[in-house]
């Protein structure tokens, strides 16, 4: 049986990145989790858990975006958790890794060019592997590693 994977991404350029990794999933029993209502998945005819966004500016609205990824982890079981944030994304880590020890991706934005995000540092720990894509942010003492710009 192929692995279960969830795909988790903010709405915009972090959606836009996650479009980009698809093709390595091919074959894979594939779910996205976005922010955003009507969002099409970019991978076939896929379904599109929408959940809600949070942020330093609305911390409010962190416990239902948990209370719904809890869901969608749940019903969907993933082996693996792939993000490219941002809160979404923070969410499903920490989530998937307590309560079904999945393994957990976070690939930093491309647009965190001087420092990794608020998001990847709130990651050490649950994630399994925390990627940056740019050479000068990798740090192995932190566990933040460069395997190139992917997206």
């Amino acid at each position: 049986m192929a692995d279960r994977v969830l795909l988790v991404a903010s709405a915009g350029g972090h959606w836009v990145q996650l479009a980009r990794l698809v093709p390595a999933f091919e074959g894979m029993d594939v779910k996205f989790v976005t922010t955003v209502a009507g969002g099409r998945a970019p991978m076939g005819r896929r379904s599109v858990a929408v959940v809600w966004d949070a942020s330093q500016s609305s911390p409010w609205r962190l416990p239902p975006m948990m209370a719904q990824m809890m869901v969608v982890l749940i019903r969907f079981r993933p082996d693996i958790i792939v993000t490219t944030g941002a809160a979404p994304g923070v969410v499903a880590l920490w989530l998937g890794k307590i309560l079904l020890g999945a393994r957990t991706v976070w690939i930093d934005s491309v647009a965190n060019s001087e420092k990794v995000s608020l998001s990847a540092r709130l990651v050490e720990g649950k994630a399994d592997l925390r990627l940056t894509q740019w050479a000068h942010l990798a740090d192995a003492a932190k566990g933040i590693d460069y395997f190139g710009a992917v997206l």
